[in-house]
């Protein structure tokens, strides 16, 4: 691995943001596999299923079955982990109180991930609420520690936790975990990071990218939650990414860069614009349909074969 590019989540089934007959085909024959064909595409994938529910062996196992061996998974971590008032609201528990038997459940659920050595990351995103102080650093360390043993990627939103960089990287050093650089609107509150990651504080270790988009105008007030990250990146845009990640690529790192802009499968357009920068092939078939909705994609992707 040294760069890898992809998708956060690979199924949008239903709103107007759906993937249908966008990166999906609009006709689709019995048995098309969603996952199989998204692994004809691209490397990797950031799950975002694991995130609503704790994983099943059985499900991550077909994971494994129905993509090549090439195929890498970042995991998200369950939300009772990390966000304990949607945890609470969701699952209508008393309070929110994580177990050693929640996480032998999580890590009982991507057994078969890890097994085939097909892990890139564990993340742990958490939301802008998780503010650093010493409640939430001890918490932060007990986590990371129970997860020793898995490759980590923290997600952290809040000002707080750039404002104190040197406490949070002493937290993060001490368990080998990677600080996750973030692509967002940004506001007063919002945390401050610069690209690429310093490679004399973080020294070989996963350099771990996610682009959420830049629709500040929908970011907090929308109609439905998907029309936040409703936002298409320019190539201008995206080429900062694909110079940054070079840079850390040339210092040694590996980096995994995760298209989370996913509204009518933006991420899958802007991902696969960001490979072609990057110089990497940029496999697939790709319905005329979506090369007409994201014109930038004309020369870049193969389209033959596919009826709109």
């Amino acid at each position: 691995m040294a760069i890898l590019v992809g998708t956060s989540g690979w199924s949008y089934p239903s709103g107007r943001g759906t993937w249908n007959g966008v990166f999906y085909p609009a006709r689709r024959p019995a048995g098309f596999d969603e996952l199989a064909w998204y692994a004809g595409h691209f490397d990797t994938v950031e799950v975002n299923s694991t995130f609503y529910r704790q994983p099943d062996p059985a499900m991550t196992s077909r994971w494994i079955e129905r993509t090549p061996s090439s195929f890498r998974f970042a995991v998200k971590l369950f939300q009772k982990f990390t966000h304990p008032d949607m945890y609470i609201e969701k699952y209508g528990a008393a309070d929110w109180d994580v177990t050693l038997g929640d996480l032998d459940a999580f890590r009982t659920g991507i057994d078969p991930i890890v097994s085939a050595n097909r892990l890139v990351a564990l993340l742990l995103q958490f939301p802008p609420s998780f503010q650093a102080g010493e409640e939430t650093r001890d918490y932060l360390d007990w986590l990371l520690r129970a997860l020793r043993g898995y490759p980590t990627a923290v997600e952290l939103r809040h000002r707080s936790w750039s404002d104190e960089a040197d406490a949070t990287r002493a937290v993060l050093d001490t368990h080998g975990a990677s600080w996750v650089l973030i692509d967002e609107p940004k506001f007063r509150t919002s945390i401050r990071q610069a690209l690429p990651d310093s490679p004399s504080t973080a020294g070989e270790r996963l350099c771990y990218i996610r682009l959420h988009g830049r629709n500040a105008a929908q970011w907090w007030t929308h109609d439905r939650a998907e029309d936040r990250y409703n936002y298409l990146y320019s190539p201008e845009e995206l080429s900062v990414f694909a110079d940054a990640a070079r840079e850390v690529e040339a210092a040694g790192r590996p980096v995994v860069m995760y298209l989370n802009n996913h509204f009518s499968a933006k991420a899958a357009a802007n991902a696969a614009i960001l490979r072609h920068q990057l110089g990497q092939d940029v496999p697939g078939i790709y319905p005329r349909a979506m090369v007409e909705r994201y014109p930038d994609l004309d020369g870049i992707v193969q389209t033959d074969g596919l009826p709109l």
